[in-house]
């Protein structure tokens, strides 16, 4: 598998193989989402490669998509939206701006059961945020997620000790190279 940055006007090109990564991920527990959630978030997929600082990373075999991250650049205004709001309330005001805004935020992260334990999460990871401003990156993902979570902590990655209330049990996760990281 070939890992590599992609613009978000390439993506439509392996939406297929997104939308087929995305629901053999996500479909599996902690997620539990309905199969069909794949070709919902390509569509949000279109929609999200617009956003400012927007990046994509792809692993892949010729035309086969192993594996795939999002990221972005969170607004100076928090967004309120999807859990957004859950996390501002858990955070405050001003870790929220000190921490999140201007940062990237890697949104989605999944890589074929197939696939896993080669290092391709790992370089996905590592292609999404290399160009985090001043090192600043920072993700959610599910606290049910033990293997998820294991993952991040070899990466490097660090757990904000709050937990993000919602039946979700998300959790906030600051890259290596976030100042804040070790605080």
């Amino acid at each position: 598998m070939r890992v590599r940055l992609v613009g978000g006007g390439s993506l439509h090109a392996y939406a297929d193989g997104i939308r087929r990564v995305y629901a053999e991920v996500f479909s599996a527990p902690p997620w539990n989402e309905d199969p069909s959630a794949g070709a919902l978030y390509v569509e949000r997929l279109a929609a999200d490669a617009v956003r400012p600082g927007f990046t994509a990373a792809l692993a892949t075999d010729g035309d086969a998509v192993g594996g795939f991250a999002t990221a972005w650049t969170t607004p100076g205004t928090f967004p309120s939206g999807r859990s957004y709001g859950h996390v501002a309330e858990a955070l405050g005001p001003g870790r929220v701006g000190d921490w999140l805004c201007g940062a990237l935020e890697v949104d989605e992260l999944a890589v074929a059961p197939e696939a896993r334990g080669t290092g391709l999460g790992a370089a996905l990871l590592a292609a999404v945020t290399e160009a985090a401003p001043d090192g600043r990156c920072w993700l959610l993902t599910s606290v049910h997620a033990g293997a998820t979570l294991r993952f991040y902590r070899r990466a490097g990655w660090h757990q904000v000790p709050v937990t993000v209330p919602g039946r979700a049990g998300l959790v906030v996760l600051l890259g290596p190279g976030h100042p804040a990281a070790h605080v």
